[in-house]
């Protein structure tokens, strides 16, 4: 016989037991985590993103570093990991694979030689040109769901979760 103390919840399912023995509480449901949910909703820009960028030939980290040296013109390989949210080692690994596709190219900065400077070369500079409309319709499309409204509260939202 269930014991009568345990409620069931809505679905006709009673609370899983932990290992311990306590009652799991009932009312943390996965589907309105904001971790949950933001990975949802970044799985989904990501496959846009993949689907519209194709002749781009860019990964995400790729796309975001080259727009921002295209916006500054130079810029220190310090300074672009911070500006793009990048680590150290991802932004260094970033910077060689777009150096070996010769889209940018990275010197010494003449007033600090541990600093390396980073500057588009021709080629980066006409990819950038191409790939920037197809960045704002990968956006237009990952908020296609939203109306004009709620997709500038959800972008002001997410500006001040980062």
């Amino acid at each position: 016989m269930a014991d009568p103390a345990v409620k069931k919840k809505a679905g006709g399912r009673a609370p899983v037991a932990a290992a311990d023995g306590a009652t799991a509480p009932t009312h943390y449901v996965l589907e309105r985590q904001v971790g949950h949910l933001l990975r949802k909703a970044h799985q989904r820009h990501t496959a846009i993103f993949a689907r519209e960028i194709d002749e781009a030939k860019l990964t995400p980290t790729q796309y975001a570093a080259l727009v921002k040296i295209f916006d500054l013109g130079e810029v220190s390989q310090n300074r672009l990991g911070r500006l793009t949210a990048m680590d150290p080692a991802t932004v260094q690994g970033v910077i060689r694979r777009l150096q070996a596709r010769n889209l940018v190219v990275r010197s010494a900065d003449p007033e600090n030689k541990l600093r390396r400077i980073l500057r588009l070369t021709e080629e980066g500079v006409a990819l950038v040109r191409r790939a920037i409309p197809l960045g704002r319709k990968i956006s237009e499309a990952t908020l296609a769901p939203l109306e004009e409204a709620e997709r500038k509260v959800l972008l002001d939202l997410l500006e001040r979760l980062g």
